[in-house]
């Protein structure tokens, strides 16, 4: 199992120093690859149904791709991760535009995770439909593939079109970048399967029973008659570093010894990567925390759980 590492993108600690110093760090340690995460705003008195899901970690987060980009410049290796944008506030065009000037500065280091959102608030800022949104990222996702791919594109579907046009420079990866789906729906598994190069698991995912998502990707992948063992099986590592904890507990949280453990259970479930993200952890990730505290967190698990 691979192991990588999410750059600070939310709360105190996320400053362009601090993304530099660990992305450095990370890369000389060997870690695969640096990760991001999008989120547009964060409601000021969160209520109804999604309440529970507006976790103070989304107070404050940088643009993911933006991120990425600058990052590039100060690393040279290592690759470089968003999980996930949203299809919905892009249109297919604009992202490969994005997408294939990010994988050019990087030198064809990019590994795309794409997803759908769940927040009402953010498609209604951005001007997003809510409805047929299945149907839509099918669509998206095959106008994207061909706007990275054909020399001369000529997209006609029903939510978006591309009539007869080069859209250059393509990717430097063929034919384009690692396409990852997040989701956790069976649906979006399933078009997991289909259609990508592999799956990420969100942050409310249940580590404990991942394998069974794992398996449902890969029956779709089979069905339409792929080699399930091909694509790439990811997962966002919640980690939280603390005492050690007795008794029932989240897979992640704990002790060193108790989360190299848990690391060695999510391999054994079919996870091919894991990336450990500490912007989730309500002790870092936060516009209250202490950013210095939360820099040594970080820079205590990147040696300790640093490949080999």
């Amino acid at each position: 199992m691979q192991i990588g590492f999410a750059v600070p993108l939310s709360g105190s600690w996320a400053t362009p120093d601090n993304q530099v110093r660990l992305a450095r760090r990370a890369e000389g340690l060997g870690y695969s690859s640096l990760w991001t995460f999008q989120r547009l705003l964060f409601p000021a008195d969160p209520d109804g149904p999604e309440a529970a899901r507006w976790q103070p970690v989304y107070r404050s987060v940088h643009d993911p791709l933006i991120t990425l980009a600058f990052l590039a410049a100060h690393t040279t290796r290592i690759r470089l991760g968003v999980a996930v944008l949203n299809m919905p506030w892009f249109s297919p065009i604009l992202l490969a535009k994005q997408t294939a000037t990010l994988d050019a500065v990087s030198g064809g280091r990019l590994d795309l995770g794409l997803g759908l959102g769940w927040s009402r608030n953010e498609y209604a800022a951005a001007g997003a439909p809510f409805d047929r949104r299945g149907a839509r990222a099918e669509e998206f996702l095959a106008c994207l593939k061909a706007a990275w791919t054909e020399d001369v594109v000529d997209f006609h579907g029903s939510f978006h079109e591309i009539t007869r046009a080069h859209v250059e420079p393509k990717p430097v990866q063929r034919p384009h970048p690692p396409l990852l789906l997040g989701g956790s729906a069976e649906p979006a598994l399933r078009r997991a399967g289909r259609v990508a190069d592999g799956w990420i698991s969100s942050s409310g995912q249940d580590l404990g029973s991942i394998g069974s998502a794992i398996r449902v990707v890969a029956g779709a992948a089979a069905a339409a008659g792929r080699d399930p063992a091909t694509l790439r099986y990811v997962c966002r590592g919640v980690v939280r570093l603390r005492d050690r904890t007795s008794g029932e507990r989240r897979p992640l949280t704990g002790s060193l010894e108790q989360i190299r453990g848990d690391c060695a259970v999510l391999a054994e479930q079919g996870v091919t990567e894991m990336f450990v993200d500490l912007n989730f952890d309500s002790d870092i990730g936060v516009v209250d925390a202490d950013p210095a505290a939360s820099m040594a967190r970080a820079e205590e698990l990147l040696a300790a759980l640093a490949p080999g």
